[in-house]
């Protein structure tokens, strides 16, 4: 039987305040843009399927995390239960560019004795003319921290899918693979749900006389 979905991922969205995290997230989750957003207070959750080849979904859980410092201690308990996370910055802004070191260090301490995932993602990339941040610079540094680098857009709807479904393909290679594993108490990766069976009454008898033999 058909899985509805093979594993669920838990993500993390992460990155300074305003570069654009919630928006990135509703736009992937609801199909839609928020002209204004609030910040976000502690964290917000959010899911979605994804089908990363035909017939096989995986469920993300994915955590929308506040940027602001007076909420970074609730934020870092999410860190451990992730398995994957996507760490934005806005192109526009170059001090959100020059923090990202800042966050991957963050984020390394407080996963142990986990790994994550990461995705470096430079958001808002519809204002090329306010560009900051160039693409072969973020590229560099991603390569340098060992993560795939892409750029996106909420407003335009640019790579916001391409963004979560290769990072979901990683982490679902990583886990393929046996390089990431499913442990107790640890809610990076569940197991997939597979739907109730109704068996017919021949099936069920065939199934008792095994049981007696």
């Amino acid at each position: 039987m058909e899985a509805i979905w093979l594993y669920q991922f838990r993500l993390i969205v992460i990155g300074d305040s305003t570069v654009g995290k919630s928006c990135l997230i509703r736009r992937f989750t609801e199909g839609r843009f928020a002209q204004v957003s609030d910040p976000t207070v502690g964290v917000d959750f959010f899911s979605r399927l994804v089908e990363i080849e035909p017939g096989k979904r995986i469920k993300l859980q994915i955590w929308d995390t506040a940027g602001q410092e007076r909420f970074r201690s609730i934020t870092r308990a999410y860190y451990r239960n992730s398995v994957g996370g996507l760490l934005l910055f806005d192109i526009t802004n170059r001090r959100s560019f020059q923090n990202v070191h800042d966050w991957l260090e963050e984020a390394r301490s407080h996963v142990q004795p986990h790994n994550i995932v990461f995705l470096l993602v430079g958001h808002k990339c519809d204002l090329e003319s306010q560009r900051q941040v160039t693409r072969q610079e973020a590229e560099k540094l991603a390569g340098a921290y060992g993560m795939r680098y892409v750029e996106t857009s909420a407003r335009d709807a640019i790579n916001v899918e391409h963004a979560f479904t290769e990072l979901t393909r990683d982490i679902f290679a990583l886990v393929r693979n046996g390089d990431i594993t499913i442990q107790e108490g640890w809610e990076g990766v569940k197991s997939g749900l597979v739907p109730n069976v109704v068996h017919s009454s021949e099936e069920v008898t065939k199934s008792d006389r095994r049981c007696l033999c």
